[in-house]
């Protein structure tokens, strides 16, 4: 296949999946207001195409909210989720998402503590929001500031954090109830709220409007951060607008992924991208489109054999990864930051 044919089916690709993007965020606006006459009316459309794909599938979840629900959860982290990690992967920091996920953790276990011993009935995933960026925060800190390896406050946030967050999950076990922790550690489809799902649409809006505003400069220090601290860049901003970044994406896909398999999303599809791809923006196109991919052949595959979506999610994008290795015609070569 000759590279104009290529992009095209790329941009192709892209445009579909803006698309899909569009409608699981107004199905998502929809279910908020569907109080409304309007909005209500508009929202069954989607509860009956649910049904007639359910009617056509020989399926029995598509006419259900939560189900919408998480599928849109899904595609919104799909979208994100390769975006942020595309940098990540190339500054071989790939090991912060998985960091990040643990003292995301740890937040859902001091957001349980701290609504058992008080009356606080806030959300959950807010309390990991926070604890995640602070945590990422305390990361950059460490990096930039203590007389160690890069990886080392990496592994020491990783560690540390998810022992306090079995700890306080130990603690307070059997207080802690109508939560199931193994919901947070392997992701469920039945475990994200409205407000969650809203929360997700929300900061990957962000997120997106971020990479957008910053990419050139984010490319910058991907590829040569001492040239960009030369050019008098503001290095240790994007850094940690980078990272901050990526707690909010782990935290939005911890609900499907769970804490255990989050760092997948950010990390397989760029690699597999990385393998077929002649540049950054073409990597960062693939693995949009690779992240889609394993999302609903992940959902697929999980409803078709009734098994959890963030464990099937993993599985067809490592298998997306293998085809890309058997596509690839590249012998260790680095890619271009065109």
């Amino acid at each position: 296949m000759d590279r104009t044919h290529r992009r095209r089916l790329e941009r192709i690709g892209i445009a579909l999946t803006g698309l899909l993007a569009v409608v699981m965020l107004a199905f998502l606006a929809l279910e908020w207001l569907q109080e409304y006459p309007y909005a209500g009316t508009l929202y069954d459309q989607y509860t009956i195409a649910g049904m007639w794909l359910d009617h056509y599938l020989g399926t029995g979840v598509f006419g259900y909210s939560f189900m919408l629900r998480s599928i849109a959860t899904g595609v919104l982290v799909g979208i994100a989720a390769p975006l942020v990690g595309t940098y990540l992967v190339h500054r071989e920091m790939a090991l912060i998402g998985e960091t990040l996920a643990h003292t995301a953790f740890a937040g859902v276990a001091i957001g349980l503590l701290f609504s058992a011993t008080t009356d606080w009935d806030g959300s959950l995933l807010v309390a990991a929001l926070v604890v995640a960026v602070i945590g990422a925060l305390l990361v950059q800190y460490l990096a930039e500031r203590t007389n160690t390896y890069g990886d080392v406050p990496i592994a020491i946030m990783l560690t540390g954090s998810f022992a306090v967050g079995t700890l306080i999950i130990s603690y307070g076990r059997g207080g802690f109830s109508g939560v199931s922790i193994e919901d947070y550690l392997f992701g469920s489809a039945a475990v994200i709220p409205a407000e969650g799902a809203r929360l997700v649409a929300i900061l990957t809006i962000a997120v997106v409007g971020v990479v957008a505003v910053t990419y050139k400069q984010l490319l910058f220090i991907t590829f040569d951060e001492q040239a960009a601290r030369v050019a008098r860049l503001n290095v240790t901003w994007y850094n940690t607008l980078l990272i901050v970044m990526t707690a909010v994406v782990v935290v939005g896909a911890m609900q499907i992924m769970g804490v255990i398999l989050v760092a997948a999303m950010l990390v397989i599809p760029v690699a597999a991208a990385s393998q077929i791809a002649h540049g950054f923006r073409e990597t960062l196109a693939l693995s949009i489109l690779f992240g889609q991919a394993s999302v609903l052949g992940g959902f697929g595959f999980a409803i078709s054999q009734g098994l959890p979506p963030g464990g099937s999610i993993v599985v067809v994008a490592i298998a997306i990864y293998a085809l890309a290795i058997l596509a690839s015609s590249r012998s260790g070569s680095a890619i271009s930051m065109h």
